[in-house]
């Protein structure tokens, strides 16, 4: 994974200045360039758009992974295993309300690692992940 290169994503919003704030606030991202309709935020090194969309509706399908019903779509990061204890603790300390609360998916097994899913203002699922071993990120075995 040496030279990961940034993604680029862009997501609908239903209220850009509330989600903006959640993401710099909450997530300690960094603003980018914006507008009164979109908002570039450096996303843990990679580019996340919010985009206005006063229409946009939130249906989120879900699929069965190890127990729990996993929102999709969702985005987020692999962070490492220290970052992502902090920020389950920073999340619980403000009170997010949990699709799937911070747990350990997979324990024992190729691609254990640590995960949780929310939703930021606007509906969108979110998951943050982390491997006390990063080689186990696309493990089979």
């Amino acid at each position: 994974m040496d030279n990961l290169q940034p993604f680029h994503v862009a997501v609908p919003v239903s209220d850009l200045d509330k989600t903006k704030d959640f993401y710099l606030d909450l997530l300690s991202c960094k603003l980018g360039r914006s507008s009164d309709r979109w908002v570039d935020l450096n996303f843990f090194g990679h580019q996340f758009v919010l985009h206005l969309d006063e229409n946009k509706k939130v249906n989120h399908a879900q699929n069965p992974v190890d127990g729990h019903s996993v929102p999709i779509p969702h985005y987020g990061v692999v962070l490492q295993w220290d970052h992502w204890q902090n920020l389950a603790q920073k999340l619980k300390a403000a009170n997010v309300d949990f699709i799937i609360e911070p747990y350990i998916r997979f324990e024992g097994q190729a691609g254990e690692q640590a995960t949780m899913f929310f939703l930021d203002p606007s509906g969108n699922a979110l998951e943050f992940k982390a491997f006390k071993d990063i080689n186990q990120l696309f493990a089979t075995d």
